[in-house]
């Protein structure tokens, strides 16, 4: 049942526009942290919308009977990464402040979907283990540029925790790689290893 509605046109066009219209308002949310981003680290801060942008390629493409392994391999990692990332970070919040707006709720609510999306299209990936590779450095390199150059996300009230969110960041990336190997890589890929 579950995939009968993952694979119908109809549905796929209404997640393709969920998406698309996500991701514009996603970079239009990082507008005023991207407007104080040196030009080098911009394509790196806006972690989510350039989530759901490598997804709604993916959706456009297999829309059309296409696959674009790279793009696959990039969008259920980075969904499963930064969705799980937001929930987590909008919880801390609620924690330190010991209240969260309503937009900390919709984010909450709106990348925990981005995570399970990207999970739930997981049997329909053509991912091979390089596609895995080059995904993986583009994780763990946006971590790098996030924790060590400091272009992360700026949650003022988590400011001071910023070592060990980058620490748990990292393991994140590290599962987020895992659970996209174990989920996409056919049993003869994971043969060659």
């Amino acid at each position: 049942m579950i995939k009968y509605i993952l694979l119908d046109r109809v549905f796929l066009t209404c997640l393709f526009l969920i998406n698309l219209f996500g991701t514009i308002y996603g970079f239009m949310w990082y507008e005023s942290q991207l407007a104080i981003t040196p030009a080098i680290f911009v394509l790196f801060v806006p972690d989510s919308p350039t989530a759901t942008l490598f997804f709604t390629i993916f959706l456009f493409f297999f829309i059309f009977k296409k696959h674009v392994p790279y793009i696959e391999a990039l969008a259920i990692m980075t969904l499963f990464k930064y969705g799980v990332w937001a929930v987590v970070m909008n919880l801390l919040t609620l924690v330190v402040e010991g209240t969260l707006s309503w937009q900390g709720y919709m984010l909450m609510a709106s990348h925990g979907a981005m995570a399970l999306q990207g999970l739930l299209y997981a049997p329909f990936y053509r991912i091979k283990l390089r596609h895995i590779t080059i995904a993986a450095i583009w994780v763990l390199h946006n971590d790098i540029i996030d924790y060590v150059f400091g272009m992360m996300p700026i949650y003022s009230s988590l400011t001071q925790y910023m070592n060990e969110i980058g620490y748990f960041t990292f393991w994140l990336s590290i599962l987020s790689i895992f659970i996209t190997y174990k989920l996409t890589l056919k049993p003869e890929e994971k043969m060659k290893l």
